[in-house]
């Protein structure tokens, strides 16, 4: 937003790309956040988070509706569409569409703190519903407005006029409030192991190092992974595969065999833990080939700057 204010207008035109002198390096922005997300991750309540995925809700519902707005003006006729990519593409789509589950570390801690945890299945339920039909809803309007030329996040497809670049800004405060909370599940599991190591009197200082380090880590992945699109295919092959498909599967076999599981629940579980495990195996090993390789089609899937 910063690099393109000066060729911002008023007037909402198709999206053109241009060649832009950078100000900054991209990367310099990145960082420019990293104090303010060290910051927000001291944060330990889930209540008090809570409000900020509130705030965070809010944000990226106005972001997403000034989105369809757009996308669903003069949709082409999608009889020039491929019906289907070739086969590199989808194990990509592959780790995409499971990154759609990396929320699920999220269940069980967001249960153990609801007030009425019985109730936990409605609301899993029907938060679930709600964003499968955004998520299908997004991505099919979305290759139908704009077909190759998507890019690998939406946003840089829109307009370049002061009310969608509102909607970068919006998902950006939406984007930046929600990763404390997906922060919580690995700082409940790494640093109670690392305050264990440590004397009392140096527990709060481990935590809040441990925190720090482990944002800081984050950051310099971003920085040095500029391929948006190959890194969340990436982290949908190893850990949301495993999370999602592979490890629930084979530990309801493992829990529930002695108490005479069905024939069709055991085949179903094998079934989606081998899909789940080819998916990991050839996702990951596609999400690694294309990282290193040179950034083509107008920088369509990296993180440049378009205007």
């Amino acid at each position: 937003m910063v690099e393109e204010a000066h060729v911002t207008s008023n007037i909402c035109q198709p999206r053109e790309i241009l060649t832009l002198t950078p100000i900054l390096d991209i990367r310099f922005y990145m960082l420019i956040i990293l104090p303010f997300l060290i910051l927000l991750v001291f944060i330990q309540n889930l209540k008090v988070l809570s409000v900020f995925s509130t705030l965070a809700n809010i944000t990226t519902l106005g972001s997403m509706a000034l989105i369809f707005e757009y996308i669903m003006e003069g949709i082409p006729y999608p009889s020039n569409l491929p019906l289907m990519a070739n086969w590199k593409t989808f194990l990509l789509f592959f780790g995409t569409a499971i990154f759609t589950f990396e929320g699920v570390g999220m269940v069980l801690p967001l249960k153990n703190q609801m007030k009425h945890p019985q109730q936990f299945s409605f609301v899993l339920y029907l938060g679930m519903s709600i964003v499968i039909i955004l998520y299908i809803l997004l991505g099919t309007l979305g290759y139908m407005k704009f077909g190759s030329d998507t890019q690998a996040s939406i946003t840089l497809n829109l307009p370049n006029c002061w009310l969608y670049q509102s909607v970068k800004l919006m998902y950006s405060i939406g984007i930046f409030f929600t990763y404390a909370l997906q922060f919580h599940v690995p700082a409940e599991i790494i640093i109670p192991f690392a305050i264990s190591q440590v004397s009392e009197s140096w527990a709060l200082f481990v935590d809040l190092s441990v925190r720090s380090a482990l944002v800081c880590l984050t950051c310099v992945s971003a920085i040095l992974i500029p391929r948006l699109d190959l890194v969340i295919s990436l982290v949908g092959s190893v850990s949301s595969s495993a999370l999602a498909l592979i490890i629930p599967a084979l530990l309801e076999i493992v829990i529930f065999y002695s108490e005479d599981m069905s024939c069709v629940t055991i085949a179903k579980d094998i079934m989606i833990s081998i899909v789940g495990l080819l998916g990991c195996i050839f996702g990951t090993y596609q999400a690694l080939y294309e990282l290193p390789q040179p950034i083509s089609h107008s920088m369509a899937n990296s993180t440049g700057v378009h205007a």
